[in-house]
């Protein structure tokens, strides 16, 4: 005979201290293994979404990013008139040239100096973008004038960046005349101005990239492999969407690894407060357990029913602990792109995948903290079970 399902819950319930105390350990488990996932992702999404399909784009060889590459004019003027690079409304090719460089600014509120990333584009840079990036107040800066507009984040994060602000940068001062919205993408935590002034004003005879819109994304290969193989040349070119997928991969591992550690260790308390609470219903029980043998019930049947008290238990406090995490979604925080060496601002992402490898996790910590108890529950020997007090 098989035991009801509902005698395990109605057991649990009579233990309700010790229950909620289990409960508990698990679901602070899951909380960290789910904010870690969840960090890793969201900064993830971050980079990933700042770039699109149907651009590519074009660095130095072997660069790991734009700040250590370089692109000559000539090698600009190559890529922009590449066939399979689209035209915009004024029949120019659909391209940008971006020279990327860091500056230090204060902080609001504490004043610490963070690297932030200064992208200077070409005119064609908002349109080109116009999937990530929007301005929503101000204006655009003016061609060949000292004129920044910043990202959203970094007006929100740091000193002197609202409009008609000032940043003092290569020398001279700058004004602030535009706020954009990056989307929440990579571009959020950049600041924008022309090319052709920023280039001079840091001594940058060069590029940082090129960045093209295709005229068919389809067409991505046959410009690769005629760029790539160009004696004119030294570049890697990839999609927008790949090389930003790349900028993520370092800070996602080891995000993803220090979280499996602290889960890790944290998880030995959860399992063993589990094992606790049902080593003390196998105690509290003894002649219940005898009883229910007496009745006829086999040992698998003893022990399956523990262990589903067991693994509820990990269901539950695992539910808890991602209900608890998926408000981790409402803040905005910042770290270091290892890359760039610059601030980056990303949000906490939930996602299926992370609900459900939470799920499965919070189920193996209920099956490992319960089956011990569960087997002695099911070894039990009638007389020995009806004979104790």
């Amino acid at each position: 005979m098989k035991i009801p399902s509902s005698y395990s819950y109605r057991n649990l319930w009579t233990r309700r201290l010790t229950t909620g105390l289990t409960l508990l350990g698990v679901a602070l488990v899951v909380f960290v293994f789910v904010a870690a996932l969840m960090l890793s992702e969201g900064l993830r999404q971050t980079l990933v979404s700042t770039g699109v399909d149907e651009n590519a784009i074009v660095i130095r060889r072997s660069s790991q990013a734009e700040v250590q590459s370089s692109i000559g004019r000539e090698e600009v003027n190559i890529v922009k008139t590449q066939p399979e690079v689209a035209l915009n409304s004024d029949d120019k090719p659909w391209a940008s040239a971006d020279v990327v460089v860091l500056i230090s600014l204060p902080k609001l509120g504490n004043s610490e100096p963070t690297n932030v990333v200064i992208r200077g584009v070409s005119p064609e840079a908002l349109e080109l973008r116009s999937q990530q990036v929007k301005l929503v107040a101000g204006r655009m800066y003016g061609q060949g004038l000292q004129e920044l507009i910043v990202g959203k984040s970094i007006q929100q994060r740091f000193q002197n960046c609202d409009i008609d602000g000032t940043l003092r940068m290569g020398g001279t001062d700058w004004k602030i005349v535009g706020i954009f919205d990056g989307g929440r993408t990579g571009f959020d935590s950049e600041i924008w101005g022309d090319a052709d002034v920023i280039m001079p004003a840091w001594r940058r005879p060069v590029f940082s990239s090129v960045t093209v819109r295709l005229k068919d994304p389809n067409q991505f290969e046959a410009l690769r492999q005629r760029l790539e193989s160009d004696p004119r040349m030294i570049v890697d070119v990839k999609r927008e969407k790949q090389y930003y997928d790349e900028q993520s991969k370092f800070m996602s591992i080891f995000i993803n690894i220090l979280g499996t550690v602290v889960t890790f260790i944290f998880s030995f308390g959860a399992m063993i407060g589990a094992m606790i609470t049902m080593y003390a219903a196998v105690s509290n029980r003894t002649n219940e357990i005898g009883t229910l043998r007496a009745l006829g019930f086999r040992r698998r049947s003893v022990l399956g029913a523990f262990l589903v008290e067991a693994i509820f238990l990990g269901l539950i406090g695992g539910l808890a602990g991602i209900l608890l995490s998926s408000l981790l979604q409402f803040l905005t925080i910042s770290t270091t792109n290892w890359n760039t060496f610059s601030e980056l601002a990303f949000s906490f992402k939930l996602s299926t995948p992370i609900v459900i490898q939470a799920l499965i996790f919070s189920v193996i910590m209920g099956v490992v903290g319960g089956f011990l108890p569960a087997t002695r529950a099911s070894r039990l020997k009638i007389v020995e079970a009806l004979r104790t007090e």
